[in-house]
């Protein structure tokens, strides 16, 4: 079984949280759940609005956020294959996404009531024009240039969301990687990850709203020490050294690095 593990392809590690996301009702609901929660907090933030004070914004990330990208990684299991800069790119000019379940609602009650949206993305500036068609074939509000912002020199979203905050004030934030909402997320190690999430609590569900995506993340690159270019054998082995782990015969757990 060990055996049979060891020569399967990374990459059918990641089948059982696809179909999670393509399939189960459970994601479906998580969804809808998030974006509940950013239209009340949107009404809490229209509420508390002063004449003086500049128009609201609510920023969102893209991919897992409010577009599905997992028939890449549909397509990518049964190739056999992971992630490559190439193939992504080939799949964003083809503009398959489909919206994540309360995302497009939202947005559109977001815009309907005053508010502008603005798309940070870490696509890369080749695919905007795809993504913009893309998020307008889905019925997203203002799908334009102005207001879908893919990565140029930097994944660091922090110098996008200023430039939103120079006219506007951002109500609230959406995105399923912590990065999308402030960049001090970005630490080496899981512990240090955490111990931000702790300092930042009273964010969350208040004005970080963060969807799930068990897929990929920057998660995963932690646990590799952020060498993303490690053979899929070094990845494996990294993947389960991570593992918090029952022993029987102590009784015990070991846990993982």
């Amino acid at each position: 079984m060990q055996d049979a593990a060891a020569q399967a392809p990374l990459s059918d590690q990641t089948m059982l949280a696809t179909l999670w996301i393509q399939r189960s009702a459970e994601f479906h609901a998580l969804s809808l759940q998030a974006f509940n929660v950013a239209h009340d907090r949107l009404n809490l933030a229209l509420a508390r609005r002063h004449a003086q004070d500049k128009p609201l914004a609510v920023v969102v990330d893209v991919d897992d956020t409010v577009l599905d990208t997992t028939s890449y990684g549909g397509w990518a299991l049964r190739e056999g294959r992971t992630y490559d800069s190439q193939s992504w790119a080939d799949w964003v000019d083809d503009a398959v996404s489909t919206a994540s379940p309360g995302a497009v609602e939202f947005l559109n009650y977001a815009h309907a009531s005053g508010v502008d949206v603005y798309y940070i993305t870490n696509r890369k500036a080749a695919g905007k024009q795809a993504t913009i068609a893309n998020l307008a074939a889905l019925g997203f509000p203002q799908a334009n240039a102005e207001h879908v912002m893919p990565r140029t020199d930097s994944s660091d979203k922090t110098a996008r969301r200023a430039r939103v905050t120079q006219e506007h004030d951002i109500a609230l934030l959406m995105g399923d990687n912590l990065g999308d909402f402030d960049q001090a997320f970005q630490q080496s190690t899981t512990r240090a990850r955490n111990a931000e999430v702790a300092r930042q609590a009273d964010q969350f569900g208040r004005r970080f709203v963060l969807l799930p995506n068990p897929t990929y993340g920057e998660w995963e690159g932690v646990l590799y020490d952020g060498n993303w270019s490690a053979s899929e054998r070094e990845k494996r082995a990294m993947r389960d050294a991570a593992l918090n782990a029952w022993q029987p015969e102590s009784g015990k757990v070991s846990l993982g690095k």
